[in-house]
């Protein structure tokens, strides 16, 4: 177990030796915010290849929702294991069949629903897209500007929470237009409630300017945006949204890759606000860390699809079926309402920090996905970039690891198993990080 001088001296000699082995074979296009290399996790626990201990507040970008090495998803995993490890999704088989009931049940679309099964955030937007084109025979769509839905061509079409995702690669999917997503920290249309604000834009500007609502097959939107900078929407915004495309026969599509399964203390972001899409995206937390994404789609909508018209090799993977049915029942039974209770407290000490330090300029959140967004001055909110930047490198060395989103935020999206003692190492984490960011190099 390392000390605190240990920690200065990061990353270590094993570290070091993997990271100039990787250099060599490993391409340098992911975006790898400090040198952490991993070598087990437990829970909110993870040990790097030195013996290092870290408390892990962003959890694989999310996907460990049920903690590392969960035990009742490894025992689902091995079950599945000693069965087969693969069929593909041409065929059946009862766990793949299962985790579609599952999530039926949990009636995301309020109705009857029906699911494929796919591996990953970016191929369940995908398949949402083609599923929207498909069924509505309309060529557009609207996006949000701040949105992330995936980096494969369709999905990244949408992407727009950092232009170097876009840079590059055009021209992506045609078709998409983005529109300012509601931020109420940082308002970009006049009037005082913004998600009318955007609706209104939309409406009253884009559909009477520029993009005739009749061609618009779907409007893709996270419904708390994520990348973007973990930002809560107003309480018009999203039933508004659902209105207006009820008004002119375009399908909503929300994707909760990030915010759903039991992360914002619910098991869907949007039932914070008691608005259905008709077409959802899944992925992330869903499987504790297996790859596995999902479309799930009003069964009006996807029996339309004709046999061939989409599919993929891995779909259905007995494994990540397993895991998720495991990870379902965790958090159906416990998990969403313990980060429900455990985010409120954890948004409560924030917000006391936010008092001593002038560099925090906005808390905000639901469930255990919650931001912090550092500025250089309230006033002005001018973002903090390199402060944010130097607040995750020092709470590495801290033992805390962080991810950022947005311009300058500071996001926190740990395992939804924690409990108060957690939060309070954390945030005694955080405060050295703060402190050291502050006082610079």
């Amino acid at each position: 177990m390392s000390t605190a001088k240990d920690r200065d001296s990061l990353p270590g000699p094993k570290a070091q030796a993997l990271m100039a082995r990787d250099r060599l074979v490993t391409t340098p296009s992911y975006p790898r915010d400090y040198p952490f290399v991993m070598a087990k996790g437990r829970g909110a626990e993870v040990w790097d290849v030195d013996g290092n201990r870290y408390l892990d507040f962003m959890s694989g970008i999310g996907v460990c929702s049920t903690g590392h090495a969960h035990p009742l998803v490894v025992q689902a995993i091995k079950e599945a294991a000693d069965d087969f490890l693969h069929i593909s999704s041409d065929y059946w088989h009862e766990r793949m069949t299962q985790l579609a009931e599952r999530i039926a049940a949990l009636n995301p679309v309020r109705g009857p629903a029906q699911v494929l099964i796919c591996q990953s955030g970016t191929e369940s937007v995908e398949g949402a897209l083609k599923l929207a084109r498909y069924v509505t025979g309309r060529p557009r769509f609207l996006g949000f500007l701040g949105g992330f839905h995936g980096r494969s061509m369709g999905s990244l079409a949408f992407t727009s929470s950092k232009y170097t995702q876009q840079s590059g690669f055009f021209p992506t999917m045609p078709g998409v237009t983005h529109v300012p997503y509601p931020n109420i920290y940082r308002p970009l249309l006049a009037g005082a409630d913004q998600g009318m604000a955007v609706l209104d834009y939309i409406e009253k500007v884009l559909f009477q300017s520029n993009v005739p609502a009749r061609e618009v097959a779907a409007i893709l939107v996270e419904p708390l945006q994520g990348e973007g900078g973990y930002l809560v929407p107003p309480d018009s915004f999203l039933s508004g949204l659902r209105a207006l495309c009820d008004r002119h026969g375009i399908l909503l599509i929300f994707d909760e890759v990030q915010s759903g399964i039991g992360r914002t203390g619910r098991m869907f972001a949007c039932e914070h606000w008691g608005v259905a899409p008709d077409i959802m995206t899944l992925a992330k937390g869903l499987a504790s860390g297996l790859p596995l994404g999902l479309v799930v789609a009003r069964r009006e909508l996807m029996e339309k699809w004709q046999r061939g018209a989409h599919g993929n090799t891995f779909g259905g993977n007995p494994l990540c079926c397993a895991a998720a049915l495991a990870t379902l029942e965790l958090v159906r039974n416990q998990y969403a309402a313990n980060a429900a209770a455990v985010g409120e407290y954890f948004l409560g000490k924030l917000r006391l920090l936010q008092r001593q330090y002038q560099c925090i300029g906005d808390v905000r959140g639901k469930g255990l996905m919650i931001g912090m967004e550092l500025v250089s001055d309230r006033e002005s909110r001018e973002p903090a970039r390199e402060l944010c930047a130097a607040v995750l490198t020092h709470a590495f060395h801290q033992g805390l690891l962080l991810l950022s989103c947005g311009q300058s935020t500071v996001r926190f999206i740990p395992p939804l198993m924690i409990d108060r003692s957690h939060v309070d190492e954390a945030l005694e984490r955080l405060q050295r990080a703060l402190g050291a960011a502050l006082a610079g190099p």
